[in-house]
């Protein structure tokens, strides 16, 4: 069964760990897709160039970043920087890993949203403008053949609108297309253990998710950055996942240790109707 591993893009992350795990997995002779983020890349480069960083939060309370055409020209080349330096790192620990944008071969492709929903002083507003779309569909046959070949996909945003134009979407969410075509196991690595049932408070680790009483516990726990987590998650199940681990990146072989027993697994039982 496929591993799809999505390495984030936050300063907190550092993604050596992973890579030597993944190193460790293809080695023998696992098949292993990741998906990266960029946001830190993006940030930064936004700032070099004098544009300020633009985020807005849905009326679902979910923080994301407003991509303008400006925007969307620095996130173009962040990411393509950041697939390459994360290949360039992948194949120096024996990885025979291709790089791949969301774009290329229709890799991930859907609807573009030009506009969003978003709260601003408390109240319900459009924002138009946007450059991000929704994901609809997977080129799984292009992985399975890359896969099938001994490579390892390692990919990223953009994704291709359906007007034909590379726009916007979130990694976690693209990870969760990918895996859930692919019929895998998602591993969801970011800065800290898990979902916790009380946010500032790491001894709270939920576990194991495996009923839709415990799903509803456990979106009622996501605040903050944890709710794109278990959203796509959500999605990575409903699209064919088996299983979804959120788990900490800067863990020891962190990838190794989500597939055993370490961070947050959700099953696919837990969507199922009481």
């Amino acid at each position: 069964m496929t591993v799809v591993v999505k390495i984030g893009g936050a300063k907190a992350v550092d993604p050596a760990g992973a890579v030597a795990d993944v190193a460790d997995l293809v080695a023998e002779d696992e098949p292993v897709v990741v998906v990266h983020g960029g946001s830190t890349a993006v940030d930064d480069l936004l700032d070099r160039l004098g544009i300020d960083s633009t985020y807005v939060e849905t009326p679902d309370g979910v923080v994301g970043r407003f991509t303008d055409e400006a925007t969307m020209e620095a996130f173009t080349m962040a990411m393509g920087r950041v697939n390459n330096d994360l290949v360039a790192t992948m194949r120096e620990a024996g990885v025979d890993a291709v790089g791949l944008s969301g774009v290329d071969g229709g890799l991930v492709t859907g609807a573009r949203k030009s506009a969003v929903r978003v709260i601003e002083d408390g109240k319900k507003k459009i924002k138009r403008g946007d450059h991000s779309g929704t994901i609809e569909s997977v080129n799984a046959d292009l992985l399975e053949r890359l896969l099938g070949d001994g490579y390892t996909p390692v990919a990223g945003p953009p994704m291709l609108a359906d007007d034909g134009v590379p726009v916007n979407t979130d990694a976690d969410r693209m990870a969760a297309a990918v895996a859930g075509a692919l019929g895998g196991r998602l591993v969801v690595l970011t800065d800290v253990a898990g979902v916790y049932a009380d946010p500032d408070d790491p001894s709270t680790l939920i576990e194991s998710v495996t009923t839709p009483a415990e799903y509803d516990a456990l979106t009622d726990a996501a605040e903050g950055f944890m709710i794109k987590k278990v959203m796509a998650a959500t999605e990575a199940l409903e699209r064919g996942a088996t299983e979804v681990v959120v788990a900490d990146a800067n863990a020891d072989a962190p990838v190794t240790a989500a597939l055993g027993e370490s961070g947050t697994h959700i099953h696919a039982s837990a969507l199922e109707d009481s």
